[in-house]
């Protein structure tokens, strides 16, 4: 189906008049005439009774029309919605796991506020072709440019019907022979471990993960007790936050941008997300 025949056509019908519609369409009238004639010929049906002053709309020519103006609108929009999508600003996102479900949204919130044109893809933390990652200050890259976001303490977690959750704070010396749940490579576990040795005390180490979710799950099936940060616990009923009588254990979230990107209009983007 030619549109051209179709925006003929629909000339024809809204000025019922061959010369308003081939002004209207910026073509003469024998290339108008013929854009009808051969579009009754597709359609094997007639349009229009022309007689001296016009045109006459036969029942083909009302069934035809709301159709017509429907396919053209559609074809209208395709442009737009195309330049639109060019339009938008992509950014690809390396995401750590185990982070504040609250603070990801206020983050992608704040981004959207910011330009609202960026189109969010979530990606694994480790994966290689991102445009930023969303991590932990201890792991950025010497190349890479860090931006705070937010912080979150470490907290002392046990189960709701655990010995401890009526305790309104807990001492170092109260978990001696605990049974303790570990998680790999976290420094707030391995200075616990520490503070508690250098008092002679030590916990009952019964299990260890690499993520903090997963010590969360070991630990709401009873398992042991654990240390976890504030954002890990969040929308968990099965667990209570215990204050610690202890220095103050917190990890700290942001940004990590490319160094050699520093200048981009993205990374510039990024960098207004702190308020």
């Amino acid at each position: 189906m030619d549109l051209r025949r179709l925006r003929c056509f629909v000339a024809v019908f809204e000025e019922r008049n061959i010369t308003a519609a081939a002004q209207r369409c910026f073509v003469s009238q024998p290339s108008l005439s013929s854009s009808i004639k051969q579009l009754e010929q597709e359609l094997g049906a007639t349009l229009f009774i022309r007689h001296k002053r016009g045109v006459d709309l036969t029942d083909d020519a009302h069934q035809l029309y709301p159709l017509a103006r429907r396919l053209l609108g559609q074809a209208d929009e395709l442009p737009a919605m195309f330049a639109e999508r060019q339009a938008k600003i992509k950014l690809r996102l390396g995401n750590f796991h185990d982070l504040s479900p609250s603070q990801l949204v206020a983050f992608i919130d704040r981004c959207q506020q910011l330009e609202p044109r960026l189109q969010i893809e979530l990606c694994d933390h480790d994966d290689g072709e991102v445009d930023a990652r969303l991590t932990l200050d201890v792991l950025k890259k010497e190349e890479e440019l860090f931006v705070p976001l937010w912080e979150e303490d470490y907290v002392l977690c046990v189960p709701t019907d655990h010995a401890l959750a009526s305790q309104d704070e807990v001492s170092l010396a109260q978990l001696d022979q605990y049974s303790f749940i570990e998680c790999a490579a976290c420094e707030a576990h391995q200075q616990t471990l520490s503070l508690l040795a250098s008092g002679g005390f030590a916990v009952n180490l019964v299990a260890k993960a690499a993520h903090k979710t997963q010590v969360r799950h070991m630990v709401c099936a009873g398992l042991g007790i654990s240390f976890l940060p504030s954002g890990v616990l969040e929308g968990c009923e099965q667990l209570k936050a215990v204050p610690l009588l202890a220095p103050r254990m917190f990890r700290r979230i942001g940004l990590c941008l490319p160094a050699s990107r520093a200048d981009s209009s993205l990374s510039q983007l990024l960098r207004r997300v702190p308020m």
